[in-house]
């Protein structure tokens, strides 16, 4: 087969892009677990009588759990297809991919299965995050004057 016509019948039957559709329901989506960390965070202030910063903790705490639960109850990556990355913010993506490598390499023990492997996603974000932040960090320094 030519490479011109393969090249046109795969962009026929390629799937079309949605960008500002996905773009809108992320946004959505991401809003509405930004809303529902503020409600946890109300609650918890409210009802256990704390500051806003102990209260901050009980919240992220929520947030990991319901996402490592969803993970584990096989559901979260069907609600990630709807919602795009609306879902997957920061301390809810991290939650899902640690819970999903100990899910898949449970079966290889303890040691050699989730020991070895539950960073396999999560390391490369692990690594950037402290990257990024030390770069910044001299950034900060040098342009704040050594403060």
């Amino acid at each position: 087969m030519e490479r011109k016509l393969y090249e046109k019948i795969v962009m026929n039957h390629k799937p079309k892009e949605r960008r500002l559709r996905n773009a809108i329901v992320s946004f959505i989506v991401g809003g509405l677990v930004g809303v529902l960390g503020e409600f946890l965070l109300e609650l918890y202030s409210y009802y256990l009588n704390i500051s806003s910063s102990d209260a901050a903790v009980f919240m992220m705490v929520t947030l990991i759990f319901l996402a490592s639960l969803f993970t584990a109850l096989g559901f979260f990556d069907k609600l990630v297809n709807k919602a795009r990355c609306g879902l997957i913010v920061p301390i809810t993506g991290f939650a899902h991919s640690m819970t999903s490598a100990a899910i898949e390499f449970r079966r290889e023990g303890f040691v050699t299965g989730l020991g070895a492997n539950i960073f396999k996603l999560a390391g490369t974000v692990i690594l950037y995050g402290i990257v990024s932040a030390y770069i910044f960090g001299i950034i900060r320094y040098f342009l704040l004057g050594g403060i």
